[in-house]
């Protein structure tokens, strides 16, 4: 089969998997065929089946192709800068769109879209990464914002700076997240130690911490678990004592 017939023949199978799209969404597709067709984006005139089965052979997963680093994506052949690229972006997108659908809305009522974007922002980083979403008295979610990135502790965090941005945006709650790399949903000591100092500074502050998240592979609610409940216990008694002092 010559160069043109081999196109074109390709071009028909893009143009399939496009109808079927543009007619059903995604229902139906397989993981490969989905990257097949993003990575057509980026190299429209290339067949990009076999590179898509080779990234989900690579990386195990749909999920993990979209976290892997640029520079790895490169090493399977068929992947270069344009398509590359695109799965990047496509990434950067879809974690823009579940932040930005976030706003206004209560958090009691969309607790499970506050993990969703979480889990698509935060899972798979290789470092620990620190967010704080900002509620008003409404506990309606304002933005979120990363503060803190490395080793995280309360020495690393900055709570104070935490408290100015609260403040900055007319805040009267705040929910905290950060990730796991290893994957692990257990809080460490130090996780449980941030969460109090964080809600302990919040009371002084007549502000709410309504819950700490961990990101792993999936996610961890402090509140869920009752740990929060003794973290305002711990709280209060903080409090009782220093107004007896």
């Amino acid at each position: 089969m010559d160069k043109e017939l081999w196109q074109k023949k390709g071009e028909g199978h893009r143009a399939r998997l496009r109808d079927r799209f543009l007619a059903r969404g995604l229902d139906g597709f397989s993981d490969a065929e989905i990257l097949e067709l993003l990575l057509s984006f980026g190299t429209p005139r290339t067949d990009c089946k076999e590179p898509a089965r080779l990234l989900l052979q690579k990386y195990g997963s749909f999920a993990k192709v979209f976290e892997a680093p640029v520079a790895s994506l490169q090493e399977v052949k068929g992947i270069g800068p344009k398509n590359g690229f695109a799965i990047h972006f496509i990434h950067a997108v879809a974690s823009y769109y579940l932040k930005e659908r976030l706003h206004g809305k209560r958090y009691l009522h969309s607790s499970r879209e506050v993990a969703e974007y979480l889990i698509h922002s935060m899972r798979g980083l290789k470092k620990e990464v620190f967010t704080v979403i900002f509620l008003d008295s409404s506990h309606a979610i304002i933005d979120s914002e990363i503060v803190a990135e490395g080793t995280l502790n309360v020495n690393t965090v900055y709570p104070r700076e935490i408290i100015k941005r609260a403040l900055e945006f007319h805040a009267a709650a705040l929910i905290i997240a950060h990730n796991h790399p290893s994957g692990s949903l257990q809080p460490s000591t130090q996780d449980i130690k941030l969460t109090k100092t964080l809600a302990l500074l919040c009371r002084y502050m007549q502000l709410q911490l309504l819950d700490h998240l961990i990101i792993g592979d999936g996610s961890y609610s402090f509140a869920d678990n009752g740990l929060m409940d003794s973290v305002r216990v711990e709280c209060q008694t903080a409090m009782d004592t220093f107004d007896r002092s």
